[in-house]
């Protein structure tokens, strides 16, 4: 064959790999497989549609099992753009450097095993193990998570490796936007970590075409080497949270959740549905049940620290039943949270108005003294042990304080005990505001809070609600005087002549009636459950 035919062949090809990326993997591009070795870049078909993706869309971001080859994917479409194209910039970010790196030495064992025809050269003292650079001016450059990353370069195509399990990913995001927005494009890829983070929020608002990506979501068994029996030896192997996080592309799945994911999602197949009325300026007082005139509830509040970043909010709960009939959450100021929390306890029959009382939560509290409400709730001036005996000595010798103190010891139990609660089903709820708080509230170095970017107001004050109805209000049947009001006694049933208050529906004497001093009966018989 002549000279002149072999430089015809080369061009051929050269085009055919500049246009045609799959063909340039599966003729020219080496990459190294765990148990083959060296061995030619042959896509599955997922992966031939990943990349086509890559090409129609200037950002995308990919939900994707372990081990489906995604990254050296990208490292391939990195090396194409970059031989094929002048002045492309890559930028790699990830978890560590190390991660990031991989990335780049990925791009450089696939160049160097080209044929010399497709390789071109590469620039003089730019190859490093965080930077490849070819002579066209091309390059791939990694670098770990930090704020400023990305901002010294402009960028062509930004890779972030892992993105769920970033630190402040949402931040770097925001610097290296403006970089990106004039012609430049986007990959990132990770496994799931839960909801609430960056990679979540971005990729679920992908998938409703809320944003600019392209959301891909790959799970395991697109691998077409994964079975049914590959599944079953993995899970056997894994904690249903690992393999969610690692194959299954589930976020709920895969977080730290304190409520688990099964369990919410009853709740919100079973339970969660719209007010039947939302009240006050701005409509964020959420109302399913209004006050039944025969029950008794309980009000439990928490007071925004005032920084702006949280918010009040309270529950209404039917202290028989252990429903939510009520809830409210906004920013507001304390006196006008004060106020407002004397009137709904007081069209829910005076309620038992608990509210955590630290910080500005002292504001609202003596708001709450200041009206002069009846029924408000008063803590131990300290804990301890949860005895009833130490308990009523402490009320007794007015070791008190207005309002719920949530200390290092109580914030664990108050947790603990919603916890609990809903685990086994014991309350229920109707907010798909607290439904979405509780899915966000994590165990995060050791300690449950919602995820960072977050709020867990509703979950807090359900919690303190929740604690006292199971510990406190049960000290209050057996004589605990929790209101300062004059408690009558339980009255009980007996001789002829005594008074017993209000009947039962079926015309019997309730022997667990509370006069609480001030003409009204309290059905006090779901305290005894």
């Amino acid at each position: 064959m002549s000279q002149a035919n072999i430089k015809e062949i080369i061009k051929a090809e050269y085009i055919k790999c500049a246009t045609d990326p799959v063909h340039f993997f599966r003729k020219y591009c080496y990459i190294t497989h765990t148990t083959k070795g060296r061995v030619l870049f042959h896509l599955y078909p997922f992966q031939e549609e990943v990349l086509s993706d890559f090409r129609a869309n200037r950002f995308s971001i990919i939900n994707k099992s372990r081990q489906l080859g995604i990254s050296t994917l990208v490292a391939g479409y990195s090396l194409w753009l970059m031989l094929f194209n002048k002045d492309k910039t890559i930028l790699c970010i990830a978890t560590k450097q190390e991660t990031a790196r991989g990335m780049v030495e990925k791009v450089q064992f696939m160049y160097e095993n080209l044929p010399s025809w497709l390789k071109g050269n590469i620039k003089p003292m730019a190859n490093n193990k965080l930077s490849f650079q070819l002579a066209n001016n091309s390059r791939i450059v990694a670098t770990s998570a930090a704020s400023d990353a990305g901002r010294s370069y402009a960028v062509s195509l930004l890779l972030v490796d892992e993105a769920a399990f970033i630190e402040g990913i949402d931040r770097i995001y925001t610097s290296i936007k403006p970089t990106i927005a004039t012609g430049g494009g986007m990959i990132a890829l990770s496994s799931p970590n839960g909801v609430g983070n960056w990679f979540h929020k971005m990729y679920t608002e992908a998938e409703i075409g809320k944003n600019d990506f392209k959301a891909i979501k790959l799970k395991w068994d697109l691998h077409p080497d994964r079975d049914a029996a590959w599944e079953e030896r993995e899970r056997a192997n894994m904690s249903p949270r690992e393999f969610a996080q690692e194959y299954d592309c589930d976020f709920l799945g895969s977080g730290n959740s304190v409520i688990e994911p099964d369990t919410l999602t009853f709740y919100e197949q079973t339970f969660i549905q719209e007010p039947v009325e939302r009240r006050f300026m701005g409509g964020d007082f959420w109302i399913w049940q209004y006050a039944d005139y025969s029950k008794q509830y309980l009000v439990c509040a928490d007071v925004a620290r005032g920084d702006g970043s949280d918010y009040s909010s309270f529950h209404v709960i039917d202290a028989t039943t252990c429903e939510q009939v009520a809830e409210y959450k906004s920013q507001i100021d304390t006196r006008t949270y004060g106020n407002m929390l004397v009137s709904v306890a007081t069209e829910y029959n005076n309620a038992l108005l608990i509210v955590e009382n630290a910080n500005i939560g002292w504001d609202v509290v003596n708001t709450i003294i200041e009206k002069g409400y009846p029924n408000m709730y008063y803590s131990p001036r300290s804990y301890g042990e949860m005895h009833m005996d130490k308990w009523l000595d402490k009320m007794e010798s007015n070791q008190t304080v207005p309002g719920f103190t949530t200390s290092v010891k109580t914030r664990p139990l108050v947790i603990s005990k919603m916890e609990a609660y809903i685990r086994d089903k014991q309350f229920i709820f109707h907010s798909k505001r607290l439904l979405e708080e509780l899915r966000v509230f994590i165990w995060q170095h050791g300690k449950a809070q919602a995820q960072s970017g977050y709020n867990d107001d509703l979950v807090m004050s359900l919690g303190i609600g929740l604690f006292t109805r199971d510990t406190a209000m049960k000290f209050y049947e057996q004589g605990m005087n929790l209101t300062r009001a004059a408690v009558d006694g339980i009255v009980k049933t007996g001789g002829e002549g005594e008074y017993y208050g209000p009947s039962l529906p079926n015309g019997q004497l309730n022997p667990y009636m509370i006069n609480n001093g001030h003409g009204q009966f309290e059905d006090m018989t779901w305290l005894l459950g």
